[in-house]
């Protein structure tokens, strides 16, 4: 597991933002087992007390789930799961309104922009994985 940590927020904080972005990328299925508490903290280099206290803000977002002794889950819940989504992609779009607004470019002509670059990105990607098989 790779995650790249940055001194500007808490540790933990971006712990479940990686976790969020890895469900919503569907690259954790619902139900897939996850690392332990330990574990995740040896992966991270992180304290095992950071470790569990992401874990315990993504239980009571509904992101994970543990039942008894047995190793945590990824939520099965697919509404949790559509939520986390919506919610990374409004503040990437937050974020990204906010630093064009400056600029004052008109809104169709910002759209256009998007949208070829959209596509540019998402064709270079396809030709990159087409590239490997």
């Amino acid at each position: 597991m790779k995650v790249n940590l940055n001194k500007r927020e808490p540790v933990y904080v971006q712990v479940v933002r990686h976790f969020k972005e890895q469900i919503a990328a569907g690259n954790y299925e619902p139900g897939q087992e996850i690392p332990s508490r330990r574990e995740l903290a040896n992966q991270l280099k992180i304290n095992p007390n950071t470790a569990q206290r992401a874990y315990k803000e993504m239980e009571e977002q509904g992101l994970i789930f543990t039942e008894g002794n047995n190793p945590s889950r990824i939520t099965k819940d697919g509404k949790v799961i559509g939520t986390v989504r919506e919610e990374l992609i409004i503040q990437a779009v937050d974020a990204f309104i906010t630093s064009i607004r400056p600029i004052n470019i008109p809104v169709d002509d910002l759209v256009g922009l998007i949208k070829e670059k959209y596509t540019e990105i998402e064709r270079n990607t396809r030709g990159d994985s087409n590239d490997r098989s």
